[in-house]
């Protein structure tokens, strides 16, 4: 629990363990703001301008890699209602700044507790550099079995969560449902077990006394099929497009969806993931909550059949061996992709 950087860090000079290499630190903190990632208004994808939703869908998960669904114009029953959102957020910023004593239980170093909070990432304890943020994941589905591990303060943390995960989760498939229809695949082809799992995760970056030295998550892509970020009105998020860091700027009652590396696999190659990091400020915190949706740990991978053509560029692996060979060079994902490349590309 004394770990946490939201327990000690403030009025505190930045420790050396969290100093990056010149590298990779962030540096100049002064980056572009992207305007070339497409706010996509869902609203429209029931009516005539579906086919060009689609398509603006599949243009952002092949060039800049991620995309903003603007939920303020939707329609009451193809939304997540604005109230919920907020609320949500505040409940999740409520959760953080609760007294020590309430959170303490649900601290823990072991990767394998399913509700836990922790700081920096999986690999705390073998890592050189650790990362400035504190998190709490858990799974949400399914949401009966899930619930009854989450935390209990703040009193209204279950219900609220639960009404977001399922909405979270509706909205999910319903993006994936029209990236298949832009891929050519049959209607529910990501159902099941390609889209079983959801997890949230809820990472908390206190201010930071040097926010040029170190970083609240490093490079990375995202290991599952799609993420669907709330990252609140804090700057923070950057993404890596045309060989330079990129800001996104946070929108009101907006979702940010990333395109993880199961998408790409099984697109083969046709979208892409997207390198992400996130740097910190020395002024507020910043709270965000991020639901990744992903296959079973026992479902196969690899790409549909119709997108093979003439090679294909990945072998079948199971989810579960990808999320090993992940959190083992997590930060290089050319790495990462390489190890489950097919054969025929290695010879």
């Amino acid at each position: 629990m004394e770990k946490l950087v939201s327990r000690w860090c403030k009025n505190k000079p930045l420790p050396e363990s969290y100093i990056f290499p010149p590298e990779t630190r962030p540096g100049n903190l002064v980056v572009p703001t992207c305007n070339t990632i497409p706010v996509i208004d869902l609203s429209k994808a029931e009516g005539q301008n579906r086919t060009h939703i689609v398509q603006q869908i599949l243009k952002a998960g092949q060039e800049v890699t991620c995309f903003v669904i603007d939920l303020c114009k939707q329609v009451v029953n193809h939304g997540v209602p604005e109230s919920l959102m907020n609320e949500s957020m505040d409940v999740f910023k409520e959760f953080f700044e609760m007294p020590w004593e309430d959170k303490a239980m649900l601290y823990s170093e072991d990767p394998k507790d399913s509700c836990r909070l922790s700081t920096s990432s999986v690999n705390y304890a073998r890592e050189k550099i650790h990362h400035w943020r504190d998190n709490l994941r858990h799974p949400c589905h399914p949401l009966q079995d899930c619930i009854k591990h989450w935390p209990q303060k703040p009193i209204r943390y279950r219900e609220v969560v639960a009404a977001l995960s399922v909405e979270a989760k509706k909205l999910g498939l319903r993006i994936l449902e029209l990236v298949s229809e832009g891929l050519g695949l049959e209607s529910g082809y990501f159902g099941d077990k390609l889209s079983e799992a959801l997890h949230l995760f809820v990472n908390h970056y206190p201010p930071c006394p040097d926010p040029s030295l170190t970083l609240g998550i490093t490079k990375h892509c995202d290991p599952n099929l799609l993420t669907i970020l709330h990252q609140g009105d804090v700057h923070g998020l950057q993404i890596f497009n045309n060989e330079e860091w990129i800001g996104v700027e946070p929108l009101p009652n907006a979702f940010v969806v990333n395109i993880g590396n199961q998408l790409q696999i099984i697109s083969n190659n046709k979208l892409k993931s997207g390198e992400h990091r996130v740097v910190t400020n020395s002024r507020v915190a910043r709270t965000t909550a991020a639901f990744f949706i992903a296959p079973s740990e026992d479902s196969i991978i690899e790409p549909a059949i119709s997108l093979v053509g003439e090679a294909s560029v990945y072998r079948a692996f199971e989810y579960k061996d990808f999320l090993l060979d992940y959190l083992s060079h997590m930060g290089n994902n050319e790495v990462v992709l390489g190890r489950f490349e097919s054969q025929s590309l290695n010879n």
